[in-house]
């Protein structure tokens, strides 16, 4: 009999820039309680630390566990979706979900590939460009008047929801099975795609940043997976070269 709970593993806690070593291991603490064990830490201000394994409690095999990486594309590379944690407003708005979204969602995604939920500093949350690199956006409604949660709060919320969301896994058909493109695929595929545009002079050099998100948005949305990726980059590599004549 299948295992309900065989998503969780597949799912990412990413947390960028921590300042406060007992956050993670609070944050560890709150992914054991609902069955992740995934954690990458992108330059997080100071760990291992004894505050962070005093904070973990009965979860110290988490933080062993945790990787540690220099940058948010080292972190999500092997990831099929991200989903970032964020309640800010934008120009060109994100798919945005709720926090009982993500949970399904995740569980979902998870059939197919790695899911990462990916979560800011304490104080200023992720960058415009951190966010660029997710493909939807997870919030938590709150207290409007008071809405900012703590770190390990907002950790608990969604990973809660994504055990929540087991229950109620839909096995996928047996039809098109596919190989989703990475998050390392997708990235590659912006810069050639950037890179392309800018060689047939179709975007100012200096004035093409939120054109770039909106195709972030576009193909976002449409989840090519790998073979797919591969033909666009072709295509993209036959535009470089017939606008470049030798």
């Amino acid at each position: 009999m299948q295992d309900q709970f065989e998503p969780l593993p597949l799912i990412r806690i990413v947390l960028v820039a921590t300042s406060h070593p007992g956050n993670i291991g609070a944050v560890a603490r709150a992914m054991k309680n609902m069955g992740l064990h995934d954690l990458v830490l992108v330059n997080p201000n100071q760990f291992p630390s004894y505050e962070a394994s005093a904070r973990a409690s009965g979860a110290a095999d988490i933080l062993d566990q945790a990787r540690v990486v220099s940058t948010l594309a080292e972190a999500l590379a092997d990831c099929h979706q991200v989903i970032g944690a964020s309640a800010r407003l934008r120009k060109v708005a994100w798919p945005q979900l709720s926090s009982r979204e993500v949970g399904e969602f995740a569980v979902r995604a998870a059939d197919v590939g790695r899911v990462a939920l990916v979560f800011g500093r304490e104080d200023s949350g992720l960058t415009n460009e951190e966010l660029d690199q997710c493909d939807k956006l997870g919030h938590i409604a709150s207290n409007p008047t008071y809405s900012s949660l703590n770190l390990a709060a907002a950790v608990q919320v969604f990973a809660y929801e994504c055990r929540m969301a087991c229950g109620a896994v839909v096995p996928q058909s047996e039809g098109y099975r596919y190989q989703p493109a990475t998050h390392a695929d997708m990235e590659g595929f912006y810069v050639h795609l950037e890179q392309a545009l800018l060689q047939v002079n179709y975007l100012d050099p200096n004035k093409h940043e939120r054109f770039m998100r909106r195709m972030r948005r576009l193909f976002n949305r449409a989840q090519p997976d790998s073979k797919e990726i591969a033909i666009l980059r072709g295509m993209l590599t036959a535009v470089i070269k017939a606008s470049n004549p030798q």
